[in-house]
């Protein structure tokens, strides 16, 4: 197995991090793997539990319910990218998506479809182990696949709650934790489908008495109200998410709630082993804080790769929660004070 350095860029989402993603893809001693845990959430693949090649490969090629939900429609998150190639063999509404197919192989290439088989025949010929073997053995595959990089980086959005599950599975594991200020985050949250469902769901528990939101299932939609009723169903209108009003104080908690619990984690992992950089420093000296990236992933500053990458970073996101109304603007300020505070405490 070939031996490379791993890293991980975890974030709270909508911090600037699909942006990096395709900057670091730009490396060509980089292998950039983009939202990975996103795209395959299941707690058992970075559990200890040993798991077979074809056992493995099942994680990584069953259609994940939610995710073809949103696709067949129409509330497509724009890191979804698999349903916008011209030719394509899966298909939300029939075949199902296959996991690693909606985002992660369409990052690496532009024929997921052959990349996926070339995958199935590798993966499901391997024997049983722990799942983090099998993940140094998958980055390794793609790894040679792409030109063997010396470096791997998984980025994925909503990823730094699980740091702790990361390190435990990868103690030899980097991280950079990306960040942007909070109510720059949480009004982006705002515009974001997937995120408009996250307080939807837990809207749609409270009102079934449940605990979490992973309890509901289509039977409960007899107990919600008819606006929301549908979002259980197999067909929905997207606008039942967005045009629910949702008040911008809900996102900035949501922010900071988030922000607390993965820096409690990030504390935890080894202060050599781990990092942060601000967003907004980044658009705003991107050749310093690049070099200092790549440096840190143990790869070269190359001056081709700094010159590319600064063309993808748009410093038009920043502080535009200012330019909201001041009765908006105070009470997400408010929602965002504990995790800002929390922020400035560990950076």
């Amino acid at each position: 197995m070939v031996n490379q350095n791993l890293t991980f860029v975890v974030g709270t989402g909508r911090c600037g991090s699909t942006a990096l993603s395709r900057v670091i893809n730009l490396h060509p001693d980089v292998l950039s793997i983009n939202e990975l845990f996103a795209s395959i959430p299941d707690s058992e693949v970075l559990a200890e539990a040993p798991l077979s090649g074809p056992e493995f490969w099942g994680y990584l090629s069953r259609p994940h319910a939610l995710t073809n939900n949103l696709i067949k429609n129409g509330a497509i998150p724009p890191e979804f990218l698999y349903h916008r190639l011209p030719k394509r063999r899966f298909d939300a509404r029939t075949t199902g998506i296959p996991a690693i197919s909606v985002m992660v192989l369409p990052h690496l290439t532009d024929d997921p479809d052959a990349l996926f088989d070339e995958l199935e025949s590798e993966v499901t010929s391997w024997p049983t182990r722990c799942p983090a073997d099998h993940w140094r053995a998958f980055f390794a595959t793609l790894g040679a696949r792409f030109g063997n990089p010396g470096a791997v980086v998984e980025r994925t959005g909503l990823s730094i709650g699980r740091v702790a599950e990361m390190h435990r599975a990868f103690p030899e594991a980097r991280f950079v934790h990306l960040y942007r200020e909070g109510p720059d985050c949480a009004f982006s949250m705002s515009r974001h489908v997937s995120f408009r469902m996250l307080p939807l769901a837990k809207e749609m528990a409270d009102h079934c008495g449940l605990e979490s939101p992973y309890q509901l299932t289509p039977e409960h939609a007899a107990q919600l109200p008819p606006d929301l009723a549908p979002l259980l169903g197999d067909e929905w209108d997207p606008a039942l998410v967005w045009d629910r009003p949702i008040p911008l104080a809900v996102f900035g908690g949501l922010w900071s709630g988030v922000m607390i619990d993965g820096l409690e984690q990030l504390a935890t992992v080894p202060a050599s082993q781990r990092t942060s950089m601000s967003y907004d420093t980044l658009v705003e000296e991107p050749e310093k804080e690049l070099i200092r990236l790549a440096e840190f992933i143990g790869v070269e500053p190359l001056p081709t790769w700094l010159d590319a990458s600064v063309a993808h970073l748009d410093g038009g996101r920043r502080g535009a929660a200012r330019t909201l109304p001041e009765a908006e603007l105070a009470p997400l300020i408010e929602a965002c004070g504990p995790g800002m505070q929390a922020l400035a405490t560990h950076s």
